[in-house]
């Protein structure tokens, strides 16, 4: 009796871990194209994204490349000291969007132009995410707007 006992113990643990691994790769599978990872353009020039990939580029626009072409459309460069990724977007910017401000856009990297969905802009005098100061600091860029 003693040995049911265990044996079933053992099959409810084995069919939980089933249950838990599955569970895992389907919220995984899921969420695949919820999940956009963070590239600064030096990223992008040394390792150029698939055309279908979906991920957020982030860093300064470049003074001077910011061109309103026809319609909503615009154009301007996004970077980090080490490299300048053309950016081309459709659409009506944030207020706070300018030249030499952080920005993070949303897009796809196609034909070497980054082809943006969405743009975000700084929220406030200090404020850059993480990503981008951390990449603009590897690039010795970087400078804290409190000293």
């Amino acid at each position: 009796m003693k040995s049911l006992k265990k044996q079933r113990r053992i099959q409810i643990i084995a069919l939980a871990a089933v249950a838990l691994t599955v569970s895992t790769v389907l919220i995984g599978y899921a969420m695949r194209d919820g999940i956009n990872f963070f590239r600064a353009p030096s990223q992008i020039m040394a390792e150029p994204p698939g055309p279908n990939e979906v991920f957020r580029i982030g860093g300064l626009v470049a003074e001077g490349s910011l061109v309103r072409g026809e319609g909503a459309s615009i154009r301007f460069e996004v970077t980090d000291g080490g490299a300048s990724v053309p950016v081309v977007f459709t659409g009506v910017l944030p207020d706070l969007f300018e030249e030499n401000q952080g920005m993070v856009g949303t897009g796809q990297y196609i034909n070497g132009v980054f082809e943006a969905s969405e743009i975000l802009a700084k929220h406030d005098e200090t404020y850059m995410p993480s990503e981008v100061v951390d990449a603009l600091k590897e690039q010795g860029v970087y400078q804290d707007p409190e000293t």
